[in-house]
């Protein structure tokens, strides 16, 4: 009778232990969360002519930072972000920052969008020896002056149209029209349009720049009308994109391949011109079509969240989200010297692609895809390997549509 009393009371012990097992490991989430969290300082374009790319990208962000909480913690803390509207402008952007790092006294730095912003950003985070993580910029000159603080996830600037023009030179293809906005990003793409063109022994007939805010192209694309191009190719962001459509129907431009920057990325470009944007294609770093892990459940997420396809903004928050998360983890703290070291050697894969920077701090391992509008959606169509549909040649003429 005492066995069986004793048996018993450590049946019953057992199970109290159990209990308290499952309290403690739930509660352990809980209390990881209501600790003091590790807060990531970042602005994001939510006004301004960059406010489209933003937005998506500050989205992106949001959606990684959700999923760390949701999963539990890091480092046993939860994460908070911490995020201002730095209005597309380069010194609000480092005002901001500024006050992130000052003020807010945030433990990591997410870079914002855009190339002039990353480079005004990134100035003060050298000053603080702070390590900042580009989201979203692609300027080489980020990475030319000497600094130690400034990591890169996108693939530069200037090899952003190599992958289209060897096609366009593969389909017989031999002169090419540039016109780009005056910005830091988009120089740097002309720049590599003018040496890849030169390698390949195409002509550029027409090379002209515009002022950023200007949406009038009418006289631009009236010039290279009459120079008659093969190829357009313009380094624009989205208002400049559907100007140059706009402008190229208006006067009957007709080339054999519009390729343009930013814009067709982006479903308000299709929205914004209907069949209009039918042919036109795009240069992006990631698009949920491409055969890479976690793609297909990311862009599912993400439209459920904000009913909407996730473009490559979105992609670029998520993604370097990811490898600020792996650096950390591997650096095992939020000491920034360890956290430096890691994001300068390691080597990831994010949902953006493959992470590897130089010395510099530059991306070297992340590839450029192309997409094209068709039947009014976003379509891959390079690499062969990984396409969707061929491309579209020739552009299907205005008269004809």
């Amino acid at each position: 009778m005492n066995v069986l009393r004793n048996t018993q009371w450590i049946l019953t012990l057992a199970r109290s232990w159990v209990l308290v097992a499952m309290v403690v490991a739930v509660s352990g989430v809980g209390s990881a969360l209501a600790a003091e969290p590790i807060r990531v300082g970042v602005t994001a374009s939510l006004s301004g002519p960059l406010a489209a790319p933003g937005r998506e990208q500050l989205e992106g962000i949001q959606m990684w930072v959700d999923d760390i909480n949701g999963r539990g913690a890091l480092l046993g803390r939860g994460v908070e972000l911490v995020y201002y509207d730095d209005k597309s402008d380069p010194a609000t952007s480092a005002r901001l920052y500024e006050k992130l790092i000052s003020q807010d006294r945030v433990d990591l730095l997410l870079g914002p969008y855009s190339s002039d912003l990353t480079l005004a950003a990134s100035s003060v985070a050298e000053r603080h020896d702070f390590p900042m993580l580009a989201t979203g910029a692609a300027s080489t000159r980020i990475w030319s002056r000497g600094y130690r603080n400034i990591f890169g996830v996108d693939a530069p600037a200037n090899t952003y149209m190599d992958l289209v023009l060897d096609s366009a030179h593969g389909a017989g293809l031999k002169t090419v029209a540039l016109i780009y906005v005056d910005t830091e990003f988009t120089r740097e793409v002309a720049e590599g349009v003018r040496s890849r063109a030169a390698s390949l022994g195409m002509e550029i007939v027409f090379d002209q720049s515009y002022a950023p805010g200007s949406m009038n192209v009418d006289g631009a694309v009236q010039r290279m009308r009459a120079a008659a191009p093969e190829v357009v190719i313009g380094a624009t962001y989205l208002p400049g994109s559907i100007a140059l459509i706009r402008a190229a129907k208006r006067y009957q431009l007709s080339p054999k391949a519009f390729v343009l920057t930013v814009g067709p990325a982006l479903a308000e470009f299709g929205e914004a011109l209907g069949a209009d944007a039918d042919g036109v294609m795009g240069v992006v770093s990631w698009l949920r079509s491409v055969r890479k892990p976690q793609a297909q459940d990311f862009s599912f997420r993400y439209k459920r969240q904000y009913g909407r396809n996730a473009s490559q903004y979105a992609a670029y928050g998520y993604g370097a989200g990811q490898v600020l998360e792996a650096a950390v983890r591997l650096a095992g703290s939020l000491d920034k010297d360890a956290v430096r070291k890691q994001l300068g050697e390691m080597i990831f894969r994010s949902l953006l692609g493959r992470y590897r920077v130089d010395e510099t701090g530059k991306q070297i391992a992340k590839s450029i895809y192309v997409m094209q509008w068709l039947d009014g959606e976003r379509r891959l169509v390079l690499p062969k390997d990984l396409r969707e549909r061929p491309i579209q040649y020739p552009f299907k003429p205005w008269s004809e549509r």
